[in-house]
């Protein structure tokens, strides 16, 4: 009888601690698909940095097939509504909107440092904000990530690297600080680099690798 208890007990011990390992693997393995969820569709927003570089392309390498990175960058958009580019009126941003994406990456400020259009800077904080809640309306309820995007060198395109350094930058932080967004810092790794820019605006292969790395890293430091 003693002999008999003590197999029942064995057993007993055996499929209980079968039972909880299989718990712990299927939330782990939830927490995994979670995760992934995230990064699923991933919406690439911007101007030229963003359509003519290959920084997307390069995200979309580092993410792996379980995501599906698209470009929307649409060359000489502006945040500021006030120009003749702005963003939010750009068909690509309503095919971003359509695409559904659950990660959503804004990298836009760069055209915004053109003369003319720097002039109504007043206007940049409330603009950029606009566009975020059109996209946080959506019902894919996207993680939204802010970029600073990177720094301006020399270069015959019209684009005031003080003005972006010392207006630009400024108000992208105070729009993620009030939307409580998460911010990625490309500007500051990218300062001392001048190599990386053909010229002085849009980086080459080597630097829109970077943009990506550091885009990565971003992505799924917030995503564990």
């Amino acid at each position: 009888m003693k002999t008999k208890r003590k197999t029942i007990l064995a057993v007993s011990i055996a499929i209980l601690v079968i039972t909880l390992s299989l718990i712990v693997v299927f939330s782990e393995n939830l927490a995994s698909t979670s995760a992934d969820d995230k990064l699923a569709r991933v919406a690439c927003l911007g101007d030229s940095i963003t359509q003519m570089t290959a920084y997307p392309a390069d995200l979309q390498t580092l993410l792996g097939n379980s995501s599906v990175v698209s470009n929307f960058g649409v060359s000489g958009s502006t945040v500021n509504f006030n120009s003749s580019e702005p963003y939010y009126y750009e068909h690509a941003f309503h095919k971003a909107k359509a695409f559904e994406p659950t990660t959503v990456i804004i990298m836009l400020g760069t055209n915004d440092a053109h003369a003319d259009v720097y002039q109504q800077m007043n206007n940049f904080v409330a603009d950029y904000e606009r566009i975020i809640v059109s996209v946080q309306a959506l019902s894919s309820i996207p993680q939204i990530f802010i970029v600073e995007p990177p720094p301006i060198f020399n270069n015959t395109l019209g684009v005031n690297g003080t003005s972006f350094a010392q207006g630009i930058i400024p108000r992208i932080q105070e729009v993620a600080s009030q939307l409580g967004l998460p911010i990625i810092d490309v500007y500051t790794p990218l300062l001392n680099h001048s190599e990386y820019f053909s010229d002085g605006v849009h980086p080459n292969s080597a630097g829109a690798q970077v943009i990506a790395n550091i885009i990565y890293k971003a992505l799924k430091s917030n995503s564990t």
